[in-house]
């Protein structure tokens, strides 16, 4: 039995020259658990926002063509009814997130509906997606993986056969993203629900989800069985979708006669010790380290206790005497799981809050003692949501502002080069709320790097981009060599780190755990399962083959094992 059906559905968006969903067809049988996959702008959100009927009845514009959610006729039912056969946790989740305590929140969708059983609706919705013992807790008491589980759960409470979430795990850490996953995965097995996510993270894709749909150019592309749908490594990496790395690792051996095999591609690790489980591992030659002298220490933390003050409750303490050196030059990744510390740590750098205890300073010179405008020329932080760096009606003018301001010589000049620099030329007349998530991602470190500081700190850089557009922001993270002197990134992506990075800091609880290499943090077994950590999928491989191999490209996997000839 088909859950959706969707038949010819055309939809234009108000003052777009194209469609964005052209001629979509489409079946979704009921307990389906689906991956809808495509390249940014191909019409995924559009498409799932179709199926709850926010298009067309609150978002306007050309719509044709037939949904059927259930049997029922998306355009001849309100959003209201729709809501109790559709569940939708969106991409920003936490705008989902409207009232002070957990039960509460969980429950006031059905209080809406005067379910006179609300409050036992919210308190099932939320054993079923993990949080049964949190009811009467504070929303603001929840790590970032609770707090999207609690807008699921608000889903969830009106008994919806379908579930939709846009990029779930895109702000998670491993640890909560496998929560997340796990949820689904009982919603769909035991619950019977019909799950629709729409994911990059094809690593969570191969070990959930049934099918596969790739979307392009607004039309169902296909549709396939997980299993096969991963095999179309060429099809798929034209649509900048790129499979597992076990699955482009053997597709690469194999095409360049590393491996002969009928076997289809593995895509997962297990699957990867089968078809691998020939090849031999090869070191690769060590070189000698430089021994050069240790450069400036341009951030200082010294006793630094950081606690953030509750309605409910002790204060919760991030940092207890933190003691840490960032020095000139440096490449750091700072990593941990949601809720260590590492976004309040880089507010604390440019001063955005104040520690109870202890001193930070920068470039020698206490952050309390320095004046707003000198810290913005020496330290930039760009947010994790770029949106919040846009405050002008146009990128151009929202590069230039704070060079205007501050009455930068030849301000105007330097604006031009750097929409130049990050390819921004064409759109600089654009919003930068209304660009796509790459261009949003470009345009704030434009404006990150306006004023030449020194030391620039980015949150989360790559979230909610498809993985081309996260290899781009890479690519433009190596062009700035000559613009920044040192960079920190706070980040989840663990193949941004291990490419990137040539310092890796992890923080759990507000203590440093770790501080070193990649092979220094990676190499810990203890480490990752205390702090809830993951190498790239291609280091885990490349270890289950050879516990001394360290891997963490698929260049550097398909280098180091090697059939035997």
């Amino acid at each position: 039995m088909n859950v959706v059906q969707i038949n010819d559905l055309m939809y234009t968006y108000p003052g777009a020259a194209q469609p964005t969903l052209r001629h979509l067809s489409l079946e979704v049988e009921q307990g389906d658990f689906l991956a809808i996959v495509g390249n940014n702008g191909c019409g995924k959100s559009t498409l799932c926002k179709a199926l709850n009927g926010l298009i067309p009845h609150f978002i306007a514009g050309d719509f044709s063509g037939q949904v059927l959610i259930d049997g029922v006729d998306t355009r001849e039912s309100d959003v209201g009814e729709l809501a109790r056969k559709v569940g939708y946790v969106y991409q920003d989740f936490e705008n989902q997130i409207v009232r002070p305590t957990v039960l509460d929140d969980a429950s006031y969708s059905c209080l809406n509906y005067a379910y006179p059983d609300y409050l036992e609706r919210g308190r099932t919705a939320l054993a079923q997606c993990g949080l049964e013992g949190r009811e009467e807790e504070y929303i603001w008491q929840l790590s970032g993986g609770q707090t999207h589980l609690l807008a699921l759960a608000g889903a969830v409470s009106l008994g919806p056969d379908v579930l939709i979430l846009d990029e779930p795990i895109a702000q998670l850490d491993p640890m909560h993203a496998d929560r997340i996953y796990e949820v689904l995965r009982e919603l769909n097995a035991r619950h019977g629900k019909t799950i629709i996510v729409i994911e990059h993270h094809t690593e969570y894709i191969a070990d959930y989800c049934k099918h596969v749909l790739l979307l392009k150019d607004g039309q169902v592309k296909w549709k396939k069985p997980t299993d096969q749908a991963l095999q179309c490594v060429e099809e798929l990496q034209a649509c900048n979708i790129f499979p597992p790395q076990v699955t482009q690792a053997a597709y690469q051996m194999k095409r360049l006669g590393c491996i002969c095999t009928a076997e289809r591609l593995p895509t997962t690790v297990e699957q990867g010790k089968k078809m691998f489980s020939q090849l031999r591992f090869h070191a690769p030659a060590v070189l000698p380290c430089e021994q050069n002298a240790q450069p400036e220490t341009v951030v200082s933390f010294r006793d630094v206790s950081m606690s953030y003050r509750s309605v409910k409750g002790d204060p919760r303490t991030v940092f207890d005497r933190l003691n840490l050196d960032i020095r000139k030059g440096e490449k750091i990744a700072l990593i941990g799981s949601n809720g260590a510390g590492k976004s309040t740590l880089m507010k604390m750098m440019v001063g955005l809050l104040r520690p109870a205890q202890g001193t930070v300073s920068l470039f020698g010179e206490s952050i309390a003692d320095k004046k707003a405008e000198d810290l913005s020329r020496q330290i930039s932080l760009v947010y994790q949501n770029p949106e919040e760096m846009f405050i002008q009606d146009s990128i151009y003018a929202d590069i230039a502002y704070a060079m205007k301001v501050r009455g930068i010589p030849d301000w105007d000049k330097r604006t031009e080069a750097l929409l130049a620099r990050f390819r921004l030329s064409e759109l600089a007349d654009r919003d930068g709320r209304l660009m796509s998530g790459g261009q949003m991602r470009r345009a704030s470190l434009a404006i990150g790097v306006a004023l030449n500081p020194g030391v620039l700190l980015l949150d989360e850089p790559t979230a909610n981009l498809d993985i081309a557009t996260r290899r781009e922001i890479m690519t433009v993270l190596e062009d700035m060599k000559d613009i920044i002197q040192t960079a920190v990134i706070a980040t989840h992506d663990m193949q941004l780190v291990c490419q990137w990075a040539d310092r890796i800091i992890v923080l759990c609880g507000g203590t440093v755990v770790a501080d070193g290499t990649r092979d220094e943090v990676f190499s810990r077994a203890d480490l990752a399962e205390r702090v809830g950590i993951r190498p790239p999928e291609i280091f885990t491989m490349a270890k289950a083959l050879e516990p001394q191999a360290l891997c963490y490209t698929i260049d550097e996997f398909t280098d180091c094992f090697r059939e035997e000839r």
